[in-house]
């Protein structure tokens, strides 16, 4: 028998977007920066990241990719259920996703986003702009937020064999020294201080994530590798406190301790978009080379078939609970599996309140 989805009609591939071509950059990067009164010079600055790959986003088409692995995963599985697909930022906007679901009658739709973690903006915000959705279109679905999936096995799983393959990249002579930096979105400190229904989810997610993966690799090749949890593509004013150590301090710090080689984890991450091919790829691996130290860049997980099977078990896992069952919630490391609903207070917005699905009556 084909697993039970029902109450669902629907599933929603929810996103960041990206820009598709090089007069997109700029209205794009207005769009993600609206309200924070970030000057229009910074923007360029940042466009210019993009213009370096032909003012084009690979991540519209990683998604591309993703929800037509996630369709054939359902319809492997026996699931007869519509996929829809909507960004926060660019086209196609989640407005345009309700309209459509509106429009094909859909009555209740479970959301996956492409973000693993506890955050204002890697959560909150999300559920804050499909609520911003819903309200603009006549009709729109019930929604529901799949829980986070930082510690799911098909999400793990993933980036253990893309570490292990990248350690094997890396000169044969320096892979006893191989230290790991696990690479994720640098965000305000306050933000993180917020996060998740306690404070410091963020942190504590990844911390979990990357002792699993270190602890799977020891498995696998009977040494713990030293290894830290680093951060990418800060983007605020010097006068805010953001997570640190950048990648690139990080890099020169490991020069200087004469570590051997390096291989750079994107755990953050669930697909290469610009954070991963110019803060890695381009900025960081230019660091390394400088520092003549070696390195490797591990893979995201991508279309990893576990990654998009991920995708199923949490719809099945939910479907089950909201119909009062009691199902498995699978889960690897110290932290259990995440909530369904999130708290009233959980990953706060720094601004202002503003109406969510997927939360816990206040």
């Amino acid at each position: 028998m084909s697993p039970d989805v029902s109450p669902y009609d629907a599933l929603l591939l929810v996103s960041f977007g990206g820009p598709e071509k090089p007069d997109d950059v700029l209205p794009f990067l207005e769009n993600v920066t609206r309200g924070r009164n970030i000057p229009r010079e910074r923007l360029a600055e940042v466009g210019e990241h993009y213009h370096l790959f032909g003012g084009r986003s690979p991540i519209n088409d990683q998604n591309r990719d993703f929800l037509a692995a996630i369709r054939e995963d359902l319809a492997g599985a026996g699931i007869d259920l519509p996929v829809y697909w909507g960004n926060r930022n660019w086209d196609p906007y989640l407005t345009d996703a309700m309209r459509e679901m509106a429009a094909d009658g859909v009555q209740r739709a479970a959301c996956f986003v492409t973000s693993a973690y506890s955050s204002y903006s890697g959560c909150r915000q999300y559920r804050e702009n499909l609520a911003a959705a819903a309200t603009a279109v006549p009709g729109a679905p019930r929604l529901d937020r799949l829980r986070h999936y930082f510690n799911h096995p098909g999400f793990l799983e993933s980036v253990v064999d893309a570490t292990l393959a990248a350690m094997a990249e890396l000169p044969e002579r320096v892979h006893e020294g191989t230290h790991l930096a696990f690479v994720t979105h640098s965000i305000p400190e306050a933000m993180n201080d917020s996060s998740g229904p306690d404070g410091g989810a963020y942190v504590k997610q990844h911390a979990s994530a990357m002792a699993e993966v270190v602890e799977r690799v020891r498995q696998e090749t009977g040494r713990r590798p030293p290894h830290d949890l680093v951060f990418c593509s800060r983007s605020g004013p010097p006068s805010v406190p953001w997570l640190e150590p950048d990648i690139n301090d990080h890099l020169e710090m490991l020069s200087r301790h004469g570590t051997a080689g390096v291989v750079m984890v994107p755990l953050g991450f669930v697909s290469d978009h610009m954070e991963v091919i110019y803060d890695l790829d381009t900025e960081a691996m230019t660091t390394a080379e400088k520092l003549g130290l070696p390195a490797a860049r591990a893979a995201t997980p991508g279309v990893d078939p576990r990654f998009v099977a991920t995708v199923r078990d949490l719809l099945v896992e939910r479907a089950a609970a909201e119909r009062g069952e009691d199902p498995e919630r699978r889960a690897l490391g110290s932290l259990p599996p995440c909530w369904d609903r999130c708290a009233p207070h959980c990953c706060p917005n720094p601004r202002q309140e503003l109406p969510t699905v997927g939360g816990e009556p206040a």
